[in-house]
Formats: C-alpha cells, sequence, structure tokens
C-alpha cells in the first residue's frame, strides 16, 4: 500500500514502469489477503483446509489468481528493463506507457481466468478421485496444468531477460573502451543490475519452487489426508510462508531500494505540511 500510494501521489515517478510496480505490489496486496482468509478459515476451522470444503474454493481461487498475477507482473517487468536497454530511449518513451497498461490488463485478465476455472467446475468436491491432498477440493491436474507451465515462464523467461541486459551493457562498454571513452558509468550500471538481477531471480526461485515442487508431490501422491498428517500440511504453510516473503521482498528490491522513490516518500510528510502553512497564510 505505501508502494501504491507513493507513486500515485508523486507525479514525476509517473514512468511506465511505475505502473507495472504498482500493478505488482497491488498483485503482492492480493496474495496477502487471500493468504490471511486461508489462515483465519483454517483457525476457525481446521477440517476446512485439511479436508476440503466447498468454502475452500473461493479463497484458493483468489490465492491462485493473486499468484499467477504476481509471477506474470515479474515477468513483465523483466522483458520492460530488457527493452529499456536494448531499445532507444525516444522509442521506450513514446510506446512503453501504453504497452504497460495493456499488459497489465491481459496479466489480469490470464491470472483471473486461470484462477478463477474451480469456481466455473474444474474441482473435485463431488469426486473422491485425482483430488488434492494439499489444497482440496481443488483437483491434481488443474495444479498441474497451472503449475507446470508458469514455472518454466516464471524462471525461464526472466534468467534469459536479465542475462540479455548484462551482456548488452558489457558490450556497449567493451565498444566504449575501444574508443578510448570513460566507461564508469557502465561499469557502475552493469554490477547494479547485475547484483539486483541476481537477488530478483533468486527470490522468486526460493519462493515459489517449493509451491511448485509441492504441487508434483502431489500429483505423485497416492496416500489419503490422515496417512500425511501433519507433516504434509507443515510443509504446504511453509511454502504460502515463503510466497508471503515474496510478497514482502518484492517492494524491497523493486521500488523501495532505489533512492529516488525512497526521498519521495520522506518528502510526503513534508509536503502535506507545506500546503498546510501555505493554506494557513
Amino acid at each position: 500500500c505505501t508502494v501504491i500510494f507513493t507513486r500515485l501521489v508523486t507525479k514525476d515517478l509517473h514512468k511506465p514502469i511505475s505502473i507495472l510496480f504498482c500493478n505488482l505490489a497491488l498483485s503482492d496486496l492480493f496474495t496477502s489477503f487471500s493468504g490471511f482468509w486461508i489462515s483465519m478459515l483454517f483457525i476457525t476451522n481446521p477440517d476446512v483446509t485439511i479436508f476440503g470444503s466447498k468454502d475452500m474454493l473461493a479463497p484458493y481461487a483468489l490465492y491462485a489468481m493473486s499468484i499467477l498475477s504476481t509471477i506474470y507482473n515479474l515477468v513483465s517487468i523483466a522483458i520492460e528493463r530488457y527493452l529499456a536497454v536494448a531499445e532507444s530511449m525516444r522509442t521506450r518513451l513514446r510506446v512503453a506507457r501504453n504497452h504497460c497498461i495493456i499488459v497489465v490488463f491481459i496479466n489480469w485478465v490470464l491470472a483471473s481466468f486461470l484462477g478463477c476455472l474451480p469456481l466455473m467446475g474444474w474441482n473435485c468436491l463431488d469426486m473422491e478421485k485425482h483430488i488434492s491432498v494439499l489444497y482440496s477440493p481443488f483437483c491434481v491436474n488443474y495444479l498441474i496444468f497451472i503449475a507446470v507451465p508458469n514455472a518454466v515462464v516464471s524462471f525461464i523467461l526472466p534468467l534469459f531477460a536479465y542475462l540479455r541486459i548484462i551482456i548488452i551493457l558489457r558490450k556497449r562498454k567493451l565498444r566504449m573502451k575501444a574508443h578510448g571513452q570513460a566507461t564508469g558509468t557502465y561499469k557502475s550500471a552493469e554490477i547494479q543490475v547485475a547484483r539486483t538481477s541476481v537477488f530478483i531471480w533468486l527470490l522468486a526461485l526460493i519462493s515459489y519452487a517449493p509451491f511448485f515442487a509441492g504441487v508434483i508431490l502431489d500429483a505423485t501422491n497416492d496416500r489419503c489426508h490422515i496417512d500425511l498428517y501433519p507433516d504434509i500440511y507443515i510443509f504446504r504453510n511453509f511454502t504460502a510462508m515463503l510466497i508471503t516473503m515474496n510478497c514482502l521482498g518484492n517492494p524491497i528490491i523493486y521500488t523501495l531500494k532505489p533512492r529516488t522513490l525512497g526521498a519521495k516518500l520522506k518528502s510526503l510528510k513534508c509536503l502535506s505540511t507545506n500546503r498546510v502553512r501555505a493554506c494557513t497564510i
């Protein structure tokens, strides 16, 4: 909420990439809210989250939709950063804002459609076969359908994009060095991009890899709920905790780390105070 509020009230931060940043923060907000909803259901009625019921379809659907939206936003930010480095500055400023709005719309439509498939009938409420042990009453084939391709997308595409950014910056630095020009700026940019890229990719890997591994484990499991209790559900809670930590880590890496946003965040209080004084005078 802090990230969204700061970027909305600060006019000089209304850049195309800020649209993706705000949308990422919104996705993380929905993920945290849906996780809190599931936690409250577990506190009030633990059997519902273990054995599954119709009441779990809506929170799990919102949870899946939020996670998918976050994944698509991470991929979109990686591609936007690559295009910003690879393309000319004039082209990026002319088309990127409209492109970002379209990408945000497509991300939410795709995430909402895939996340709400269980609400449309793809669930195992009325059948004992192919039911998920971790996320009842979801079906195992549905979890495989959304987990496997999105795991490939979320890990491969950002890694490729950030590696290409580092390669482009290194080539430009070597080209400038060959012409006898100063390369201090490109060297600093290369180090910063490389460090940030490693943090981004590792955070996504650490946060979502156990969740995807749990889906694969769920698909290969033939035992019933009682036989796996409580170890498998402790693992499920652990994966949910990692996803929540990803929601906390995204603002730090993407938005709160730059000095400009931090300075604007600190100046909001001073800005409101100055307006009150001006109105008084």
